[in-house]
């Protein structure tokens, strides 16, 4: 049987020692995450949970960051690039998607020219072949004669959008707090590494399916010229341009992690294996079997399964356990109480809990009214109590 893992430790590359994060089945395809300046494997959390739904997922803190090691000097875009190759030979991972934001768009840029055989795909998020190089020396000179706090100020507005700032939710309090942590040494070896970068001349080359990813408000490496550059060089590159300043996953996470699902999914699965295999992940194998083998019309199941299990459940943007909470509460709220009986068993012996449903009808009762909720609560019940033996938390 294939295992979900979670692996949190550190890894000697040699001259440095990095940091990593591996989730996920051990059967899926692997994909990196990689953060931006000033950040750590934590700018990820936002996707993280979705995506090793479908993928192994490796994060890790680039050189000068978070929990890796900090080395003196400047740094170079090749060696944090070359980082990202002893990590995977580390964890014995021979080919990986690949998926940066900013200096994480620019390790991967060189990974796609100079390890593409590693690759299967690539996403550049707000980065650029040819960055700023007087604001990065202006920024690397500054921390290290005054610290973060002296920069703190300027780089927040650029990785939001000042609506967001004015509204200082708690994605943006952690962002500053992450920024505050990182070691000025290390912060200013990435900034020579980005004031020095320039690959221009070389991403015409590349040659692996790739994602450009862009935001709106990005005054840090705005499309014009830098995701333009990109788009230009590569033609056949797919590009999303998100309502965002700079840090477009924290901003907008639900839309850029859908742009991922959206290319880097396979999608030519045919709808009906598809959708068989999530109707028994689902209903489980027992119900599927009872259904298909008293069913009046052969023709019926195939078109549910095809279509209603294998092109909406299958969709990426929401997780099973969000489908069966509408679910259920459009069926509560039309009166479909056989479809309810359904979600409600099913649901209770796989994702569910007694406090979800519980939730889904006290909402029931608001938008539907108190008599389908009461109806809900009585079905819900019998369900409950019939469900002996299953792990179930009771109310």
């Amino acid at each position: 049987m294939t295992s979900d893992t979670q692996t949190m430790a550190l890894l000697n590359l040699g001259d440095t020692t990095c940091y990593y994060r591996l989730d996920g089945r051990d059967d899926r395809p692997v994909l990196i995450l990689s953060h931006s300046l000033g950040q750590d494997h934590g700018m990820w959390d936002p996707q993280a949970a979705d995506l090793t739904r479908h993928f192994r997922v490796l994060r890790y803190d680039i050189r000068g960051h978070g929990a890796s090691a900090v080395t003196a000097g400047d740094y170079t875009i090749e060696q944090l690039g070359r980082d990202v190759l002893a990590l995977a030979e580390g964890l014995a991972i021979d080919r990986f998607a690949f998926c940066g934001v900013s200096l994480g768009g620019m390790i991967a840029l060189w990974l796609a020219v100079y390890a593409p055989e590693r690759l299967t795909s690539v996403v550049l998020a707000n980065t650029s072949a040819q960055p700023d190089a007087k604001r990065m020396e202006e920024r690397r000179q500054t921390v290290l004669a005054d610290g973060m706090a002296a920069i703190a100020d300027t780089v927040m507005g650029r990785f939001f959008s000042q609506g967001v700032l004015a509204l200082n939710p708690p994605v943006v309090a952690s962002a500053r707090r992450t920024l505050m942590a990182t070691n000025p040494t290390g912060y200013a070896g990435c900034c020579a590494a980005i004031r020095d970068f320039d690959l221009t001349g070389s991403i015409d080359r590349i040659r692996v399916p790739v994602l450009i990813i862009s935001g709106n408000h990005d005054s840090s490496l705005p499309w014009t010229p830098h995701g333009e550059r990109l788009a230009t060089a590569m033609p056949d590159a797919r590009i999303v341009h998100l309502p965002t300043a700079h840090l477009s996953n924290l901003e907008a996470p639900r839309s850029f992690l859908a742009a991922l699902f959206r290319f880097l999914l396979p999608h030519d699965a045919p709808e009906a294996l598809a959708g068989m295999r999530m109707r028994r992940e689902v209903l489980g194998d027992d119900y599927v079997d009872r259904a298909l083998a008293t069913a009046r019309s052969r023709d019926f199941q195939e078109l549910i399964t095809r279509y209603a299990w294998g092109t909406i459940w299958t969709r990426a943007g929401i997780d099973v356990r969000t489908r069966r909470l509408l679910a259920l509460a459009i069926a509560a709220s039309m009166g479909r109480w056989e479809e309810f009986r359904m979600h409600v068993r099913t649901g209770l012996a796989h994702e569910l809990e007694w406090c979800d449903v519980e939730e889904v009808l006290l909402q029931t009762a608001i938008y539907a009214g108190v008599p389908a909720a009461n109806t809900g609560f009585a079905i819900a019940g019998e369900e409950l109590r019939n469900s002996e033996g299953r792990n179930i938390a009771t109310p």
